[in-house]
């Protein structure tokens, strides 16, 4: 195998796939592939990723760095995975096992970490000096990323805005759902697919998936466009929170919701009164790359 220090392979390891693909010199995608995620198996977690990183080396015939997305974050303090919410992997030295079982160094960051720093290199954040990007999708995660570079703070836990509590709740807001995390009434709980899906069934008595929501939202029915409202009004509550601290030049969505056109334009006129400024310019972009944001942004964990 030829060894070429200019490949760089990312891996995104999801709740349900993993997706991987190996960037060649400028940036051109050489081979892509995905797997499913064995859920609930740590161990045929990592057979799956070492599987995976084995086609894309064949596909290209090189052997590459490798950078991994997760589902949390690595605990600086432990070097054990904490806050995933494929549970499976809390508590597990991944980042030890991966590097043992490939035999190679590996760099390894948040999921939404790695999408917030391909939105930012070469996405619909760049050339922008701040930026905060988003997951709604199967979770509610966040990254943040200036002058080119993750925040990722002495906790790891830089962006994670998924579990702080719902800002200004309503009455019939509290307590909250119950998150996975222990506790109640989180962003994930609010603004995620799943949460969505559940909030429409609450008020409607109908079970449908948050695609579906949208897709009758956007064909004028008034339940759907209902959920969607309340979903648009959630994350501005939540994304005020954030610009009044960050700040941030640009807030890019990514994840399942990201794909829904009316929230680009709901969220921004309910956020523009929460934002502590006299004059508020908000700018909220869909992804560039979509689905292969974050495993982009893993291969640009390296250089």
């Amino acid at each position: 195998m030829t060894k070429e220090t200019n490949v760089r392979i990312g891996i995104d390891l999801g709740g349900t796939k993993i997706a991987g693909l190996a960037f060649g010199p400028g940036d051109v995608v050489l081979a892509e592939d995905r797997v499913q995620t064995p859920r609930n198996d740590y161990a045929g977690s990592i057979a799956a990723i070492i599987e995976l990183v084995a086609k894309l080396e064949h596909s290209t015939d090189t052997s590459g760095t490798i950078g991994i997305g997760i589902p949390g974050s690595r605990s600086p303090v432990t070097g054990l995975i904490q806050n995933a919410n494929s549970v499976w992997l809390n508590g597990m030295p991944l980042h030890r096992d991966l590097e043992t079982a490939l035999a190679r160094p590996v760099r390894m960051a948040n999921d939404a970490n790695c999408f917030a720093l391909s939105e930012a290199s070469d996405g619909n954040a760049a050339g922008t000096r701040s930026m905060f990007g988003v997951i709604v999708g199967t979770g509610c995660g966040g990254g943040i990323v200036i002058d080119n570079k993750l925040v990722d703070g002495p906790h790891g836990i830089g962006g994670e805005w998924g579990h702080t509590p719902l800002p200004n709740p309503q009455a019939n807001e509290r307590p909250g759902p119950q998150c996975w995390c222990g506790r109640s009434g989180c962003m994930e709980t609010w603004v995620s697919g799943p949460a969505v899906a559940a909030d429409h069934e609450r008020n409607t008595g109908v079970k449908l998936t948050s695609e579906d929501v949208a897709a009758l939202a956007e064909n004028g029915n008034a339940d759907a466009c209902a959920t969607l409202e309340r979903l648009a009004d959630r994350l501005a509550r939540g994304l005020a929170t954030v610009m009044n601290i960050l700040d941030p030049d640009v807030i890019v969505l990514g994840g399942g919701l990201s794909s829904i056109d009316a929230l680009y334009k709901l969220i921004p006129k309910r956020l523009a009164p929460l934002v502590f400024a006299d004059q508020v310019s908000i700018d909220i972009r869909p992804p560039k790359w979509g689905p292969a944001s974050g495993v982009r942004g893993a291969a640009r964990l390296w250089p």
